[in-house]
Order: C-alpha cells, then sequence, then structure tokens
C-alpha cells in the first residue's frame, strides 16, 4: 500500500472509514479489508463501534505493526481528565496498547485549544499513541494548532470531494508539512450521477467511485472509503493500476462550487474557509 509522509508519520494512502457503520458490519469489513490488503483503518468515539473496530483487526489476523489505526476525541472529552480517561477506554474497546494516529474531532470552543492541544502530546508522550493530529479544522485552528503543539501535526481530517474547494487547507497544510485526509470522497453518494464522472469514468474502465478515490490520492491526500460491500471495498482499493490525465483531474476540479459542502453540522463547524 502506498503512503503518505507528513511530521513523522507515515499513512496509508488508502483507508477504510467506519463513520456510520454499525458494529456488526464494522467487525466483518474490517477484518475482510485488511484480509484483503487494506492497512489503514478509521474510526472514532462518537461513531460507537470502537469495539466492533478492534474485533475486526483481532479476526483479520494481521499484525498489529503492520497496521495503521487512526480513532477521534469526541468534543465532550476535550477537558484534560475526561480526555485521558476517553483514550484509554479506546484503546481498551480497540483492544490495543497504541492507536497510530489520534485526532481532535471537530474544534470545541468551550475548552482552550492548549488544553486540547497538551492532552494530544500528554498522551502521545505516554506511549498511548504514535501521532497526533486535528479533524475539521479550518487554516487558523491548524496553525494555532501547530503553534501550541510540542510535537508535530501529522494531519487534518476534512470533507473533501469533487463538489468542495479545499485548496486553502491543501496549502496550509503544505505550508505546515501535514497531511490532508479526506472523507466523504463520494459526497453522500451525488457523485454517482455526475456525468462528468460518468464519462471520465467509462474512458478508463473504472466505477465512478474508483475515479474519485484516484482523484483524491493523486493529489497526495489520503482517501478514506467506506462500504458494507466485500466487492466494493476490493473494488476501491483497485485504484493504483491507473492514472488521470491533468485534463481529467482539472475537470474534476472544476466541479467544485460554492454550495458544495455538505457536513457543516451547528454548533461544531468552525468558520470555514473560503476558497480563492
Amino acid at each position: 500500500m502506498k503512503t503518505v509522509g507528513a511530521n513523522g508519520a507515515s499513512i496509508p494512502t488508502l483507508g477504510f472509514g467506519t463513520f456510520r457503520v454499525p458494529g456488526p458490519d464494522a467487525e466483518r469489513m474490517v477484518s475482510h479489508v485488511l484480509a484483503a490488503g487494506y492497512r489503514h483503518i478509521d474510526t472514532a468515539q462518537i461513531y460507537g463501534n470502537e469495539a466492533e473496530v478492534g474485533d475486526g483487526i483481532r479476526r483479520s489476523g494481521v499484525t498489529r505493526g503492520d497496521l495503521f489505526l487512526t480513532t477521534k476525541v469526541w468534543v465532550e472529552n476535550y477537558k484534560h481528565d475526561a480526555f485521558v480517561a476517553s483514550v484509554d477506554e479506546s484503546l481498551k474497546k480497540l483492544k490495543t496498547d497504541y492507536v497510530d494516529l489520534l485526532l481532535l474531532h471537530w474544534p470545541n470552543e468551550a475548552v482552550p485549544l492548549a488544553e486540547q492541544i497538551g492532552a494530544l502530546n500528554e498522551v502521545a508522550k505516554a506511549g498511548k499513541v504514535c501521532h497526533i493530529g486535528v479533524s475539521n479544522f479550518n487554516t487558523d485552528l491548524m496553525r494555532e494548532a501547530v503553534k501550541l503543539s510540542s510535537l508535530p501535526i501529522a494531519t487534518n481530517q476534512v470533507e473533501y470531494h469533487p463538489y468542495i474547494d479545499q485548496t486553502p487547507i491543501l496549502r496550509a497544510a503544505s505550508q505546515l508539512d501535514m497531511s490532508v485526509t479526506a472523507y466523504y470522497a463520494m459526497a453522500d453518494g451525488k457523485v454517482l450521477k455526475d456525468p462528468v464522472l460518468q464519462e471520465i469514468a467509462a474512458k478508463h474502465g473504472k466505477s465512478i467511485a474508483q475515479i474519485v478515490l484516484r482523484w483524491i490520492v493523486q493529489q497526495d491526500v489520503i482517501a478514506l472509503s467506506k462500504t458494507v460491500s466485500e466487492e466494493r471495498a476490493k473494488e476501491n482499493a483497485a485504484i493504483f493500476d491507473f492514472a488521470l490525465t491533468a485534463d481529467e483531474m482539472a475537470a474534476i476540479h472544476a466541479l467544485a462550487r460554492a454550495d458544495g459542502r455538505i457536513v457543516s453540522p451547528h454548533g461544531l463547524a468552525p468558520v470555514w474557509d473560503k476558497a480563492a
């Protein structure tokens, strides 16, 4: 599996995401995708499936050291003591001594960012976490997090698909030596009916999902794919045997629109950066 390097982390370019994947499906699919060659699993405390993800990892037979495992601390656990306790609980559910990457799931102004970043650093220095990162941060928060952290910030996980222009995030990440991880790549299914993507997919003899995932990884962005179908998971992994042309990449970028963002929950979302 190809990897993206960022601030000391080597993150498999294609990950399997478990957002809204019920427990039994999470266990089944994690076990299957690891056996099929995936090496990056993404979950979160709020997903409610960490225990089943841990069971799936054990069932797969893949050696823990060969797997890159990400989880996220939920916003209600950002105060120091709750933060540390929640990480211990996550490790117990995941049946592991450490996670490879721990993220702050969303911004939360109720707890000073310095306290959040301090707790991230503390659990990392205690050996419970290999790398730390953030999720759903705008560029100002990215820069502030880097300034507050004594350890490198490895990634910012954000919504990214053909209908959203994340140029400001990508540019800031490059300046900060961070990676970007893309979730919601299929835009809640909207990409599957797009005529531009249909045409490109037909030219390559690939599915639209494969085209979108390829578009993401070809930008050196980490892509999270999600499915409860074993066959589709196998298909989603077959994106490293072809490349999109510069014109095709540009045509997909051109699909971005001002109202393209899908995930922006009230009370959690920051003030998003405006694309140029």
